[in-house]
């Protein structure tokens, strides 16, 4: 698993660190100093066809300091914002949150540990001296009277013990589990609070889901360490340590002897966990590689459900499944082997003890009793000792996570917002400066995102920036809010340097806006009261607090629409305000913003995200706010800024010109190209009115189809026009939910069924058909392993029958001769035990590693048959799916042979100890057999009980967990509210009440535990004191009331303990219940379905007819709306448009991702969803905008586009239409060359023609291109396009663009906007139209050459 992660990890950073600065690094290529001397040197002969053919060799480890190309003191700067010390763990570490009261509490939890471990062993000296008070009596040297006193007695013992342990066992448990949790959840406070005193640049490095991790996950390791496994631990060598005290002084000799035994319990159990632990390491590593091939394969699944490729990567993903599946075996097979060798040792233990004994008893040495005690009290000593294993290895966890933790407990942060160090403004007046700043992200050391800048942004006025993404808009703002240090110059405010400022006073003067505004989970009060937090007004009286709130939503346009909500301003918002729109979230925010009356408003492309209807409405909130303070305001549309004060044109973090509207138009340069492209395109733009109309018609034509649809499902003749019903028409107001709502209701969710256990078991059941005569003979064996225990039980009793006699040299040869042959049975009677639990492991080894192996193979085929819609669901994610295949799977053995075995044995020692035992003496028998529930209760419930310890410990500081995660992700939000000590306040009480609600829960479950442990005493008190009453009337001898005794309350307790090998049930009847969902669950676009008429060829004729479409995941945001294309064959035809307007969408739909919802899609005049899907995709073929290269080598990855057998020729011809050809023969393997993980040993260019030749193999009439060279540098971009260029000759090509001048040779380009098509015609007719198209192509110019 660790190397899936890594891996993980390491692929994962690009993604992330573009994301947390949301500035794409398009604009932001800088070539190495390398490439410009290969280029500088030679640029005449730089050629396309040696371009971007560098090797990028995977980096080395020892180049780890990213900031070595800097200067000393930026290199610093940067450290300081990122660096975290590594921490020394020892014990007392973890400890270093422990209150007095918890170290009491531990102190007397750890005394009570000890005693109740130390009872155990206790126990044997009361058998032994019972056995001997029996033997005294049938010799006669006892009266009744004196034998019914002493039983009585010694039976009282017992009852004391089971006292004594019952209050032991529970004081420790509870000690524990308290100081546990009360000493974790200390370290999670002191961990969100160091959190919340980080700087921005440490989460950059970190990511927010790391930092949730550690407060769940690892926490949860140190929590386990330290509670209740602890006092296991302590009572297991306390249990160790009296027994071998209690043999020593009864007899230190066979006490000596006996002392083998755990000499060799030792062998087999550190020889089998050697196996074990070398094993499910080589089984874990095997299923890492599975694993990262599922995950690889499920995050790209587009590109393998276009390429048809699921059954080839099912089958490489099978490779490693085999692999695991060999070392799993070996695993549980060792385990079985271990479990069969302790079982040996058991038995040969007792023939040792007993033939020695017999020996010494002969000479005179010692008496029967004593015997007993040695052998009972070191079997209990040394099978105790098995138990601290796995509780030390809690430990050492715990120590590990506590190691990060407390690195980052004690990181002292660069910028510390909970620090009072600094001065602070008496009166704002809110002019900010810029001097000469220039900027590098700590996450991205390489890209200067700022470079000598110098701005003033005068106080009381509104200040815009405009610029390309990615030229610095937003680092002006995270500079302001200090979020980040400069590396060069500084910010001042009122001419003060604001790093001499105290910075909770800096951010609550600041309140910013951003483009995605995080509301936490509670209600929409008190997330505007948020604002107030650290003002004047924090603590005023709730009337004024009210009020200003009010105001604050008027002001934002927000009042209106939060008062029509049927709870009003009390309406919980969600987690991250997901049950809002974005515009009431934005506007909700702006009120928040506002509420405080900062002298300083950041909006950071505060409408950017908004559909055209909110934008108006919020655009007006956002001038009322903006009134009369210092305002800096980003924007992407210039419309929303012209009234700026001052309007600063950035592009490459430096700033072009500046000045107002006005000048700037008259100076003619970048800003005036924006505006009249952006102009124009507004004359193209609808009004709000029209866009109104435009929704009413398509709700009413997705209405008429979903009715059409119901009705087709009802049967009915006729579809009723929708129209007619007006109760209905008035019913869907404005809600846009209904309606799509509607037009999806055609397709039903996946109905839940529910499934019986019966019904379950089946579907296992037919994973193992192959192996059922294996099963047999485990089965087989199992029942022999259950019949150990009743004959041993008979052993037992002769034993002790035949040892009891009275000793004289008449007596001793048969004595001997007695004990020797019951010692030989024992003998037997182990190899025999050896035998079947060694066979019944490996046996049932064999069949649930199959089983598991066929399951996740089975699933893994069955994920990958699902349609697009299936991964799009927020629950079918990458990760969610693939740890699905890593740990459901293993789950369900919990319901196969091994489970059976189980119980079949439970079943047979049960059975037969009752047998024996009635058949010999029926008294006695039946009132053992009464505590026999109580008996196999207390072995269930011990093992059930710690293990139920272990999901409360994780459960419940789940709730907890998230609200920790939701304010770590919104870290930005939380800093620039100040919010820090509040987010602290409502996790420490959060806290506290968990810790009330699972101090309760562990009170009473403790109960059951303690009983567990004790109880088993009372049985033995019972048994004994009816036992002893039958032998005083002389109605039954030693022999028979040994058997009965030892058969029915040893087998029980055996019956008990034999649950803690078994799986657990509960998890695999989940587990295989989600299993058989997803195994019946058929997607409505079938791979596997042979349906559909198949088309030998295509000539490439494509036409969308009024096609509506929205996504199945997103039913309230329309994407296409009545979209109309034709295609001629062999065209070249480019899609162009705003991100969101459905350019992407018309790909996926062509490749038939998903069906529309109104309108159809016609090839060659044929709709494509009555084709056969998979002879369909055959024609087509697909380079997406990130390239998907699974590992293993360059040929493999290009043959997965083939759809038969392909010659080499045809690769060869592929890869030089490709451009890639050369590259490859240049690599020392050439084809053979591994790409490395998600292709990451490539660069992007190289990748990306890879991908062209992958799609070029197959020969498609078709070819789409998907924004194929929008995450390029300028270099490879150039070589990407010319392979492009050459492969779309003599086929019909879409390509979807981002970058205009890669299309400007289009046959024709279609401009869309919002789902539909707004202008169509060649570059250089739509240029002289002036309209849409013009503009894309002036804002992308000025990126260019500014």
């Amino acid at each position: 698993m660790a190397d899936g992660l890594s891996e993980k990890i390491g692929a994962a950073p690009p993604a992330g660190r573009v994301s947390s600065h949301r500035e794409s690094t398009e604009g932001t290529f800088t070539p190495s100093p390398k490439e410009l001397e290969v280029h500088n040197g030679e640029p005449s002969r730089f050629s396309l066809e040696k371009a971007d053919s560098r090797v990028t060799p995977p980096k080395q480890a020892t180049d780890n300091d990213p900031f070595k190309h800097l200067g000393t003191r930026e290199a610093n700067i940067l450290r300081n914002q990122v660096y975290t010390p590594d921490v020394k763990i020892g014990i007392p570490i973890l400890y270093r949150y422990a209150s007095r009261n918890d170290l009491i509490i531990m102190a007397v939890g750890s005394l009570c540990s000890i005693a109740s471990g130390a009872a155990l062993p206790l126990m044997t000296v009361i058998f032994g001296n019972l056995q001997g008070t029996f033997q005294d009596y049938f010799l006669g040297k006892v009266s009744y009277d004196d034998f019914s006193s002493q039983l009585a007695s010694l039976v009282l013992y017992f009852v004391y013990l089971a006292i004594g342990e019952f209050v032991t066992v529970y004081i420790a448990t509870v000690g524990f589990i308290y100081t546990g949790e009360h000493i974790s959840s200390k370290i999670r406070e002191h961990y969100l609070e160091s959190c919340m005193k980080q700087n921005i640049g440490f989460f950059d490095k970190l990511g927010a889901g790391e930092v949730t991790t550690r407060i769940t996950a690892d926490t949860n390791l140190i929590q386990e360490g330290i509670s209740e496994k602890v006092s296991l631990t302590l009572a297991a060598v306390a249990t160790f340590v009296t027994a071998f005290i209690i043999g020593f002084i009864t007899y230190w000799k066979l006490t000596l002897i006996l002392l083998s035994t755990v000499v060799a319990l030792m062998l087999v159990m550190g020889g089998g966990s050697a196996f074990i632990v070398r094993y499910s390491k080589s089984n874990i590593a095997a299923y890492a590689e599975g694993g990262s091939v599922a995950e690889e394969v499920i995050s790209s699944v587009r590109n393998a459900v276009a390429f048809g490729t699921q059954d080839r990567l099912a089958k490489q993903y099978d490779v490693h499944l085999i692999r695991a599946e060999f070392f799993g075996f070996k695993v549980k097979g060792a385990i079985g082997v271990m479990v069969a060798g302790m079982m040996l040792i058991l038995y040969l233990n007792y023939g040792l003890a007993f033939w020695m004994g017999s020996r010494f008893l002969v000479d005179g040495e010692v008496v029967l009793s004593k015997v007993l005690i040695v052998m009972m009290a070191v079997m209990i000593g040394a099978f105790n000792l098995g138990n601290v294993a796995p509780n030390v290895q809690a430990f050492t966890t715990a120590l590990g996570a506590a190691a990060k933790i407390y690195s980052t407990i004690d990181r002292t942060s660069p910028i510390d917002p909970s620090s009072d160090a600094g001065g602070k403004i008496e009166d704002v007046k809110g002019t900010i400066r810029l001097e000469h700043v220039k900027h590098i992200y700590p996450s991205r050391p390489e890209v200067v995102v700022m470079e000598d800048v110098t701005l003033t942004i005068p106080a009381g006025k509104t200040t815009a920036l405009v610029g390309a993404s990615g030229s610095g808009k937003s680092t002006i703002v995270g500079l302001v809010e200090r979020f980040y240090s400069p590396i060069e110059g500084a910010v001042y405010l009122d001419d003060v340097d604001i790093s001499t400022l105290n910075l909770r006073w800096l951010r609550q003067q600041i309140a910013l806006v951003s483009q995605e505004p995080t509301l936490f989970s509670t209600t929409i009060y008190e997330n505007i009261r948020h604002g107030l937090i650290g003002t004047q007004w924090e603590n005023e009286s709730p009337e004024r607090q009210e009020e200003l709130i009010y105001e604050a939503a008027k002001k934002a346009n927000a009042h209106d629409f939060v008062t029509s909500l049927p709870e009003g301003y009390q309406t919980n918002v969600g987690e991250r305000g997901f049950l809002m729109s974005g515009g009431q979230k934005q506007r909700i925010a702006i009120a928040r913003a506002i509420v405080s009356d900062p002298k300083i408003l950041l909006l950071d492309e505060a409408t950017s995200a908004l559909d055209t209807k909110s934008e108006g409405v919020v655009q007006a909130a956002l001038e009322v706010a903006s009134a009369g303070r210092t305002t800096i305001t980003i924007a992407h549309r210039l419309s929303t800024i012209r009234d700026a004060e001052n309007i600063v044109v950035m592009s490459h973090g430096r700033i072009v010109e500046q000045g107002t509207h006005d000048q700037l138009l008259e100076k003619r340069g970048a800003y005036y190209n924006l505006v009249t492209a952006q102009a124009i395109a507004a004359v193209a733009e609808m009004t709000a009115e029209e866009q109104e109309a435009i929704d009413e018609e398509e709700e009413r034509v997705l209405i008429r189809k979903a009715s059409a649809a119901a009705a087709a499902a009802q049967n009915k003749q006729y579809a009723e026009d929708p129209d007619d019903d007006i109760a209905a028409r008035l019913d869907r107001t404005a809600t846009h939910r209904s309606v799509s709502s509607m037009a999806l209701a055609s397709r039903s969710k996946d109905p839940t069924v529910k499934h019986s256990l019966w019904t379950l078991i089946k579907l296992i059941a037919s994973f193992n058909k192959e192996e059922w005569k294996l099963m047999v003979i485990g089965l087989f064996f199992a029942a022999i392993c259950g019949c150990g225990n009743p004959t041993q039980a008979v052993f037992f009793a002769k034993l002790i029958s035949s040892l009891s006699v009275p000793i004289t040299p008449l007596t001793i040869p048969q004595i001997q001769s007695d004990a020797s042959f019951w010692c030989l049975m024992y003998l037997m009677l182990a190899l025999v035990m050896f035998l079947s639990f060694s066979v019944q492991g490996v046996v049932f080894a064999k069949c649930s590693e199959r089983l598991i192996h066929r399951v996740r193979d089975r699933a893994f085929r069955t994920m990958l048959r699902q349609d697009v819609e299936f991964f799009d669901r927020d629950e079918n994610s990458a990760g969610a799916l693939t740890s699905f295949l890593s740990t459901e799977a293993t789950h369900v053995a919990g319901l196969s042979g091994v489970t059976l075995g189980t119980l079949l044995m439970v079943g047979t020692t049960l059975v037969s100890a009752c047998t024996v035992a009635l058949v010999l003496g029926w008294k006695l028998a039946l009132v053992c057999i009464a505590t026999m529930p109580i008996v196999i209760g207390c072995g269930f419930f011990r093992f059930w009980m710690l293990a139920h310890y272990q999901r409360r410990g994780k459960r419940a500081y789940a709730s907890s967990a998230s609200y920790a995660s939701e304010a770590i992700t919104g870290i930005r939000t939380v800093a620039s509210l100040t919010r820090e000590q509040d987010v602290l306040q409502q996790y420490k009480d959060n806290l506290a009440a968990q810790q009330l609600a699972s101090l309760k829960s562990v009170l009473k479950s403790s109960i059951l535990y303690a009983a567990s442990q004790s109880f088993m005493f009372l049985a033995f008190a019972l048994g004994f004191w009816y036992g002893g009453t039958l032998i005083a009337k002389r109605e039954y001898d030693m022999f028979q009331f040994f058997v009965v005794f030892s058969s029915v309350i040893f087998g029980a307790q055996s019956a008990g303990s034999v649950f803690s090998f078994a799986p657990d049930m509960g998890k695999a009847a989940e587990a295989s219940r989600e299993l058989k969902t997803l195994f019946d669950r058929k997607p409505a676009i079938d791979t596997w379905s042979a349906d559909g008429d198949k088309i030998e060829s295509v000539e490439g004729t494509i036409e969308f007819r009024d096609v509506h479409f929205r996504y199945p995941t997103r039913p309230e945001q329309p994407v296409l709306r009545g979209l109309n294309l034709s295609i001629q064959p062999g065209q070249y035809v480019a899609l162009v448009g705003a991100s969101g307007c459905g350019k992407s969408t018309t790909i996926a739909l062509l490749e038939r991702f998903y069906d529309p919802l109104a309108g159809g899609i016609f090839i060659d005049g044929k709709e494509i969803s009555s084709l056969n899907v998979n002879n369909y995709r055959s024609f087509i073929a697909l380079v997406s905008q990130e390239p998907t290269l699974y590992q293993g080598t360059i040929r493999d990855n290009i043959l997965l586009g083939a759809p038969k057998d392909v010659t080499d020729e045809h690769i060869q011809f592929a890869c030089q239409e490709a451009n890639i050809y050369d590259f490859i023969l240049s690599m020392p393997d050439g084809f053979n060359t591994v790409v490395g993980s998600k292709g990451a040993l490539l660069s992007g260019g190289q990748k990306q023609r890879i991908a062209i030749a992958r799609a070029l193999v197959r020969d498609p009439k078709i070819l789409l291109l998907d924004e194929a060279t929008s995450a390029l540098d300028s270099e490879s971009e150039h070589v990407v396009q010319a392979a492009l260029d050459k492969a779309s000759k003599g086929r019909t090509t879409i390509a979807v663009a981002h970058r205009l001048s890669t299309i400007q040779k289009a046959d024709i380009i279609y401009v869309f906007d919002q789902g539909r098509i707004v202008e169509q015609g060649t570059h250089s007719e739509l240029m002289k139209k002036n309209g849409r198209y013009a503009e894309l192509v002036n804002l992308q110019s000025l990126e260019k050459h500014s």
